[in-house]
């Protein structure tokens, strides 16, 4: 029997046996988020590092190579966690991994960060760890965060009598020490040791249920208990986890005993956990508490950041911040990468002889890539910004902000993480809606998330802003440009929000489940991490455009280039006479059609204006979106090939924002006035252009149902919103 996570198959938790068979030595990270693991795993594993998935499962992998003096051995990221217990099958991840349940190796030694200024909290996971009698060293992080009254690392593990060093991992110091007490525990069955009260009562319905685990899960008294405590706190009706029906039934019969008694479970369990903590916890300080509560610059910040008026209206100064650099810091790198490109289809153009060769490389493969390619100091610079408010802790307060407007619209709070990585791709902001526990939750949220502005919409946003739009200031001097951005990321925003209030309300019905939110200090961001990230992300760009948007715009040149226009179109003359070669010529410039128009591309493109007209678009752009579903930044290769083959007899190739801006109708008037921009803009933050988001949704229900009303739905929202802004513009009097 298979369970399937939103069509994924994977074995249900009923089937999981624990492999005796461990690796050489396998080490696994674990930790509550924001301890500083991935700081502290790319200092361990270098360049090492390997991303994969859990085996089963698609929630990200970590892996690389740890150099220890007693050899290396393998270290695995598991993702964070505040504790074992679970409501899905994602946020089994931990337990399984720890214990080497199914496919999962069972590590030799689990390390355990814990924040130096968060010690209970981060010591409950540690805990559960020493009941499930696995092998651990505590790491203890952010020690320069409490520099005035840091804890001493020897007495916490004294608490469970295991060995705890403490580490920098930014300034890489602690690293050596850690190194050599692995090497030390590495291949030792010693185990940590916590003298929990629990109640009577509470002993016997642990062992109720442990007496229904299946054989193969048993290992001896305390491991069997501890298991039995994870079932008890993890299975309850609006869990999606699989277990033997015995095991479930007895959980069952068990909460119901006790509710008759008036007993809390729960309350039995985590309660005694937190007292045995909350009674060690303070003996690991050298000094006192202060009498007197202090005031931290934290504290001090957060009654700015998250009041709800000032709060929020910092936020959109930091937005317009971010986005009007992404023009000022960017353009001149822009600049210099059109004047490459520019030079380098000359040259091209010089070195290889005329004819589909010279025309495929010159106008397809420069041309139509080169114009992508430009973008891409905007899309780096992006990255590097929202990398750095992530490092700092800015991006929880916003996370918080955004609760009350989420939960408004009935997404769960943790639907803020995807949404934000909808900012950069919507596919993998998808798959991070693993981690939400109920399939309703997830499934609201990959409905809505295709609709945040993600980095593919950034090079036609900088385009049609960068082309269209002057420099100017309103307002007072507020810059248009860094305006319209923000405000495109808003509208974004607002649909998300409207667009699940809708559907929560109809074709995905549910209760919502309140937010549960850590918020870290601020800290100087990762400048390490996050250049990571940006390479990261600059070699997806790169190898996108290197492969799906460099194939379709060769498929867009051909659309585009055939069939080739062999005789010139007739002129005809008047009835007092011939024409005249002057007059041919003036009829040919004013109004001959060009070349392009007669090719299969423009036959197409022609063929829809008419249903796109009323939107504001000429058959150029209609060729331009028709490209830009397959993937959206095809929409700027492929303007680069029309005006690029129309423009192929010109002395001197222009870039493409300055062929936009020159591009004129035939009285005169441009022909993208700045109204028809706004228009394209509102249709591209919009309609569904995107291939690979349906085929992960496909993937992520097992049904073409989700999928085909995600293309529907937002397709026919875009053309709607885009017409009324066209017609609303034109009859407000705005140039269209």
């Amino acid at each position: 029997m298979t369970q399937a996570v939103f069509g994924e198959e994977r074995p249900s938790f009923a089937q999981v046996r624990v492999s005796d068979a461990a690796a050489a030595h396998t080490v696994v990270l674990m930790g509550n988020p924001n301890v500083g693991k991935t700081t502290l795993f790319n200092a361990l594993t270098g360049d090492s590092a390997r991303v994969g998935n859990y085996p089963g499962i698609t929630v990200e992998r970590r892996a690389g190579q740890w150099r220890l003096p007693t050899g290396d051995v393998e270290l695995i990221d598991v993702p964070g966690a505040y504790s074992l217990c679970a409501r899905s099958p994602e946020e089994q991840v931990a337990l399984e991994a720890v214990l080497g349940h199914g496919d999962n190796p069972r590590p030799s030694l689990a390390l355990v960060l814990v924040d130096a200024g968060q010690l209970t909290r981060n010591l409950y996971l540690a805990l559960q760890l020493v009941e499930f009698q696995v092998p651990i060293v505590l790491v203890v992080t952010m020690l320069d965060e409490v520099a005035d009254r840091p804890p001493l690392p020897a007495s916490i593990g004294a608490i469970f009598g295991v060995p705890c060093v403490g580490v920098h991992a930014h300034r890489k110091l602690g690293l050596a020490e850690l190194g050599e007490v692995v090497s030390q525990q590495l291949g030792k069955t010693r185990v940590g040791d916590a003298r929990l009260n629990y109640s009577g009562a509470l002993i016997t319905d642990i062992d109720r249920v442990a007496s229904a685990l299946p054989t193969r899960w048993r290992r001896n008294v305390e491991h069997d208990r501890a298991l039995a405590a994870w079932a008890l706190l993890s299975f309850d009706p609006q869990d999606e986890l699989q277990a033997p029906p015995d095991l479930r039934a007895r959980c069952e019969e068990v909460r119901a005993d006790a509710e008759k008694a008036s007993r809390d479970i729960d309350l039995e369990l985590i309660g005694p956990r937190y007292a045995f903590l909350e009674k060690h916890v303070p003996s690991v300080y050298e000094q006192p508490a202060p009498a007197e509560v202090v005031v931290s610059w934290t504290e001090r910040i957060d009654k700015v950041l998250l009041h709800p008026g000032l709060g929020f209206s910092a936020f959109l100064l930091v937005m317009l911040a971010i986005f009007q650099s992404l023009f000022w810091l960017a353009d001149p790198a822009i600049s210099l990468i059109e004047t490459l490109v520019t030079k380098a289809q000359g040259l091209a153009e010089q070195q290889l002889p005329e004819g589909l060769l010279g025309d495929l490389v010159v106008q397809g493969v420069l041309g139509g890539v080169g114009n992508v390619v430009v973008f891409l100091p905007q899309i780096l610079i992006l990255f590097f910004l929202i990398g750095v408010l992530e490092d700092s802790g800015y991006m929880a307060r916003v996370a918080y902000l955004m609760d009350r407007a989420l939960r408004g619209v009935g997404l769960q709070g943790k639907a803020f993480v995807p949404m934000l990585g909808g900012l950069a791709c919507a596919v993998p902001a998808i798959l991070a809606t693993r981690t939400m526990e109920r399939r309703r939750d997830r499934l609201l949220t990959m409905m809505v998330v295709p609709l945040m502005s993600c980095s593919a919409r950034l090079p036609v946003y900088a385009l049609l802003v960068g082309a269209l739009f002057p420099p100017t200031g309103v307002f007072g001097g507020l810059p248009v440009q860094g305006l319209l951005m923000v405000g495109m990321y808003m509208f974004s925003t607002l649909t998300t929000l409207c667009a699940a209030w809708v559907l929560g309300r109809t074709v995905i019905r549910g209760r919502h489940i309140p937010l549960l939110l850590e918020l870290p200090r601020y800290r100087l961001p990762s400048l390490g991490n996050t250049a990571r990230m940006m390479w990261q992300r600059a070699k997806e760009f790169v190898t996108e455009a290197g492969t799906v948007i460099l194939a379709f715009t060769i498929v867009m040149w051909v659309l585009l280039s055939f069939p080739k226009l062999e005789t010139p179109l007739p002129i005809s003359g008047d009835a007092n006479g011939p024409v005249t070669e002057l007059q041919a010529a003036s009829v040919r410039v004013s109004q001959a059609p060009s070349p392009i128009e007669h090719t299969y591309g423009g036959q197409i493109g022609h063929a829809l204006a008419p249903v796109m007209a009323p939107l504001g678009f000429d058959w150029k752009l209609t060729v331009g979106i028709i490209g830009a579903f397959s993937a959206r930044e095809v929409f700027v290769s492929t303007l680069g090939l029309v005006f690029g083959i129309e423009d192929a007899e010109a002395e001197e190739a222009k870039p493409l924002r300055d062929r936009m801006r020159a591009e004129t109708r035939p009285d005169g008037s441009p022909a993208y006035p700045p109204l028809v921009a706004f228009s394209l803009m509102i249709f591209f933050a919009l309609a569904c252009q995107c291939m690979s988001t349906l085929a992960v949704v496909h993937r992520e229900t097992r049904s073409w149902r989700w999928p085909a009303l995600l293309f529907v739905y937002m397709t026919t929202l875009a053309y709607l919103a885009s017409l009324t802004v066209f017609q609303v513009g034109r009859w407000l009097g705005f140039a269209g």
